[in-house]
């Protein structure tokens, strides 16, 4: 994939040896890095609001786990029933 577009960002001295420093232990550059480093962030970010495709086996099979009867749970029924921190 060819790279079109640019991001800049201004960093303090400090923090662009600290990115040069990891960049040439890891043998590649502060981009690469700071790349890699931010699309790794971001995945992981995204991670919970991503559209997740189903076969239609894998989509009943989830309805019906999602409307099977509830078991029960005494100790969570306990916990429940105790006062909060609050209250």
């Amino acid at each position: 994939m060819s790279r079109t577009e640019r991001i800049d960002l201004r960093v303090s001295e400090e923090d662009k040896k600290a990115l040069q420093a990891i960049a040439e232990l890891k043998g590649t550059t502060v981009s690469n890095f700071v790349l890699s480093s931010a699309l790794k962030a971001a995945n992981e970010e995204l991670c919970d609001r991503t559209l997740f495709k189903l076969t239609t086996t894998q989509w009943t099979d989830f309805q019906e786990k999602l409307n099977a009867p509830v078991s029960p749970k005494p100790r969570l029924k306990r916990l429940l029933g105790e006062a909060g921190v609050f209250d």
